[in-house]
């Protein structure tokens, strides 16, 4: 009898959150379509620094996502003296290190929402605060996108477009120029960082919705709406899915 083929292994970053006591989560819609549209077998990492370590985690792991967040990224990460909140400093500084050794040991990198923000830091770019709240009106002047303080299943159900980068990554792998998507953000990219690609920007403001590298053989991956909110009816968030299974294997795209 043949053995079972290994599946590959991607690590998906936690946040550190209170409840009664100081917690580890992550959303488990973060998980699921990792298992069944990726076809990895997922590793929850602590966001503890000086626990995690950096180098020992990223020769585990095949892969790495950052998920979204209900924390920000801290001002200070990216030489700003905004005013920011809520923040959550120890995924701060696991996401950048550990996101930062498997770059440099050539495995792939996944980003979402917080996850693309923190990807755009590491690579040196810049930050702004209340993308969010004025960004991506509708015709009406209405407000198209949700508000991170909404009611859990109100969050996804704000709906935006991006144009998609002809001859990008993205592109290529929805074959399609433009996605209807979700986003539920505050901070969102301001400058762009060094040797990062841009896959989509929204329609309108041309606020930065994509993002990719390859800095060290394997992809660096980013989108800041959640493909993830009921990924297998969505083709744009099966086809972003996909990509992140094929780069865990090493499959070109």
């Amino acid at each position: 009898m043949g053995s079972i083929p290994r599946k590959p292994v991607i690590g998906v970053l936690c946040c550190n959150e209170l409840v009664d006591r100081p917690v580890q989560v992550v959303a488990s819609r973060f998980v699921a379509p990792l298992t069944t549209l990726s076809d990895a077998t997922v590793l929850l990492v602590p966001a503890l620094a000086g626990i995690t370590d950096a180098t020992q985690m990223a020769g585990i792991l095949d892969g790495l996502l950052l998920t979204g967040s209900r924390s920000h990224v801290a001002p200070a990460r990216y030489g700003s003296d905004a005013v920011a909140g809520p923040l959550d400093e120890q995924r701060d500084e696991v996401a950048l290190a550990l996101a930062g050794r498997m770059i440099e040991v050539g495995k792939p990198v996944f980003g979402i929402c917080r996850g693309m923000q923190e990807i755009n830091v590491l690579f040196g770019g810049t930050l702004a605060m209340d993308r969010g709240g004025s960004h991506h009106r509708a015709n009406d002047g209405a407000d198209d996108r949700a508000d991170p303080d909404d009611a859990y299943e109100a969050l996804f159900a704000h709906r935006h477009d991006v144009e998609l980068t002809h001859g990008g990554r993205l592109a290529g792998a929805t074959g399609a120029r433009q996605l209807s998507v979700n986003s539920v953000h505050h901070q969102g990219v301001d400058r762009l960082g060094h040797g990062l690609s841009v896959e989509a920007v929204a329609t309108g403001d041309g606020l930065v919705e994509a993002i990719w590298a390859q800095p060290c053989g394997a992809d660096v991956l980013a989108v800041q709406w959640h493909p993830e909110w009921n990924a297998e009816r969505c083709a744009g968030s099966r086809a972003f899915f996909a990509m992140v299974g094929a780069s865990l294997r090493g499959v070109a795209h």
